[in-house]
């Protein structure tokens, strides 16, 4: 099993300075409020994938008034140590060790210390908007495959710079549809990979929410998992010709990967729309349980748990 033995803070939102040192598998923390207990469990989530559970700015984890952080952690995975170190040092610069070994590639280190936390404001992964479950689905498939990570950094870039082109005023029509050739090919590919990823990452999630629902909820409800994808009906490469006058019209891509969605339902009808709010929360720590059963499952070691 992956376990945390120690970690240092310095300068990390709150902490100045904190060490904590722990001595059994199960911890629980307590503190009055605003002491930082939220704090420390970011600090441990952002040793093991490199960035908070809260914000995407490693900025705003900076104490007040410091010029970066460092966060030192120790682990144990199989009673083997491992020794991490992760400093922010301002303005986007980070370095990241294991072992002293320094990492040229931080996506490199994603997935060598598997972690699930559960938090609050998670309910908006069963109530929010599609982006924060495909978020989901990314955060667990770069942990089990390092080139998911690559795929999608690849396909959001190529992403970002056709949109651009989309809102484009100034270049030709004939430019703007050779460069929309040469990006939809760059787009085919990585999607293709990461849609393919999504679909066989459900198929194996979808037992796990099932039964890990019923034993929260303690009920015979059937509550059903659906990945919905542009891509089950034909590939991104011929969607994108096909969908791009629209995307013109629009300023922006209608076809993607980048359109997934994760759809709930109870008992056959839209979970959003007839879920009481004990039966959201039984699905949130279902979602979660199951992932973490999928790491430990694939790993084959448990990962880390926040609660």
């Amino acid at each position: 099993m992956l376990q945390l033995t120690d970690i240092q803070l310095t300068g990390f939102k709150n902490y100045g300075s904190g060490r904590f040192h722990f001595t059994s598998p199960v911890i629980g923390i307590c503190g009055l409020n605003g002491r930082g207990k939220t704090n420390l469990l970011d600090a441990i989530y952002f040793c093991c994938l490199t960035r908070s559970y809260f914000t995407a700015s490693d900025a705003s984890c900076t104490r007040f008034g410091e010029p970066g952080f460092r966060l030192e952690a120790m682990f144990e995975l199989n009673r083997d140590p491992m020794k991490l170190v992760l400093v922010y040092r301002g303005q986007q610069r980070k370095e990241i060790s294991m072992n002293d070994v320094p990492y040229e590639k931080f996506s490199a280190h994603v997935g060598r210390l598997p972690m699930v936390m559960i938090a609050p404001d998670d309910i908006e992964l069963v109530n929010g908007a599609a982006e924060l479950r495909r978020r989901f689905l990314d955060t667990v498939l770069c942990q089990l495959d390092p080139s998911y990570l690559q795929y999608l950094i690849q396909y959001n870039k190529v992403l970002q710079q056709r949109n651009s082109l989309l809102k484009s005023d100034h270049l030709p029509s004939h430019d703007i549809h050779q460069l929309l050739d040469a990006y939809d090919q760059q787009l085919a590919e990585p999607g293709a990979k990461i849609y393919t990823s999504r679909k066989a990452f459900c198929t194996s999630l979808i037992p796990f929410v099932q039964e890990h629902y019923t034993g929260i909820a303690g009920t015979s409800e059937q509550v059903t998992v659906t990945y919905i994808s542009q891509l089950h009906e034909k590939p991104l490469s011929d969607w994108l010709p096909q969908t791009r006058q629209k995307d013109l019209a629009i300023q922006r891509t209608s076809t993607g990967i980048h359109r997934d969605e994760l759809q709930f339902n109870l008992n056959g009808q839209p979970f959003r729309g007839i879920a009481s709010q004990g039966q959201r929360k039984s699905l949130l720590f279902a979602l979660k349980l199951a992932e973490y059963d999928l790491l430990k499952q694939q790993k084959g070691f448990a990962p880390i748990l926040l609660l």
